[in-house]
């Protein structure tokens, strides 16, 4: 919720999914610009979540989202797990909201994308 609402100020639109699950079926009815993955979630982890929403696309012949895995997780190995799922980046919590629009900005490049 802090975050969504730090995007907001800084001009993002923003959807929150509760779960991986939900993130998976949500993308099946709107592709947003962007996904901030959290690794950690119920029902369905991140990357899990991330490996269906890359078969979504491959199904649907769409381009690949920008999937950013926002997580506490700061381990050796981490990012490279993240990756491997398909994921494009990797930031760790706690992040400034300022340096989190500031790395969006450079995903995205624009200040009115919808970021999931």
């Amino acid at each position: 919720v802090v975050i969504r609402q730090s995007l907001s100020r800084h001009g993002y639109s923003c959807e929150l999914v509760e779960n991986g699950l939900e993130a998976v079926q949500r993308c099946r009815e709107h592709w947003p610009d962007l996904i901030l993955m959290d690794v950690s979630m119920p029902q369905m982890d991140g990357f899990q979540a991330t490996k269906e929403i890359r078969a979504i696309e491959a199904e649907q012949g769409r381009p690949p989202v920008p999937i950013i895995a926002i997580t506490a997780h700061a381990l050796v190995g981490d990012m490279e797990r993240c990756l491997e799922a398909g994921m494009d980046g990797y930031v760790s919590k706690p992040i400034s909201p300022e340096q989190l629009a500031e790395k969006l900005e450079g995903w995205l490049g624009s200040r009115n994308a919808e970021v999931a």
